[in-house]
């Protein structure tokens, strides 16, 4: 059989502009019937997202994931808090990572493996302003060294 097909549902660029990821964890969600059906057709925003661990469990909030159009009554609140599914191990791993300062749980995106709805998570260290600095001059740096070898190659 071939590797589970993967298909990418939300993308949350601005964690990668905003925070080192230091490590990536990959967990199940748990939603409702019409939360899937909705995700399947990629509605699903993680932009202004954030993770907490309360009571040895883990929690998305502010996943927005819009109404399933033909829901009507079953259809759950589109930022309802969402649990996600993780080992103890893996928890208790990101419980003492959370504890060192500047460190946070970011969700870094959304996508099908398979049949099955998961959330990659990154260990995150926030970035400082001169870092994001850093971060626009190298990616200018770049698109310019990819202009002149376009140049270059077409003259």
């Amino acid at each position: 059989m071939s590797k589970e097909s993967i298909k990418l549902i939300a993308n949350n660029k601005k964690a990668y502009h905003d925070f080192f990821i230091l490590d990536t964890y990959e967990a199940g969600i748990s939603l409702h019937g019409t939360e899937v059906k909705s995700l399947r057709m990629g509605k699903c925003s993680i932009k202004e997202a954030f993770i907490r661990i309360e009571n040895g469990e883990v929690f998305i909030y502010g996943m927005h994931v819009s109404p399933y159009e033909k829901g009507n009554i079953f259809n759950k609140d589109p930022l309802r808090v969402k649990k996600l599914l993780l080992h103890k191990a893996e928890i208790n791993k990101l419980l003492g990572k959370i504890k060192e300062k500047g460190m946070a749980v970011v969700p870094l995106k959304v996508y099908l493996k398979g049949s099955l709805v998961k959330v990659e998570i990154g260990l995150a260290k926030g970035k400082k302003l001169y870092d994001k600095r850093d971060d626009i001059a190298k990616k200018d740096q770049k698109r310019e060294a990819e202009r002149d070898f376009k140049v270059r190659n077409i003259g």
